[in-house]
């Protein structure tokens, strides 16, 4: 009967701990794609202000033509 009931103890304790690990993955991945898309937000961000800047500088070339 002891070995049985450490036997289902164990079973529950394992369950329990893929289960947190599962959890703890998806949160890892979720902050993940957080990190990414806020990555890929700032790189947009970038690339339209070099195009601004780009804009500018060739109108102030173009006046001083």
């Amino acid at each position: 009967m002891k070995v049985r009931k450490i036997s289902d103890n164990s079973q529950k304790m394992n369950y329990h701990i893929g289960k947190a690990k599962g959890q703890a993955q998806e949160k890892a991945n979720n902050m993940m794609d957080k990190a990414s898309d806020a990555a890929q937000s700032a790189k947009e961000s970038m690339q339209e202000a070099g195009q601004q800047i780009k804009a500018k500088a060739q109108g102030g070339v173009d006046a001083v033509k």
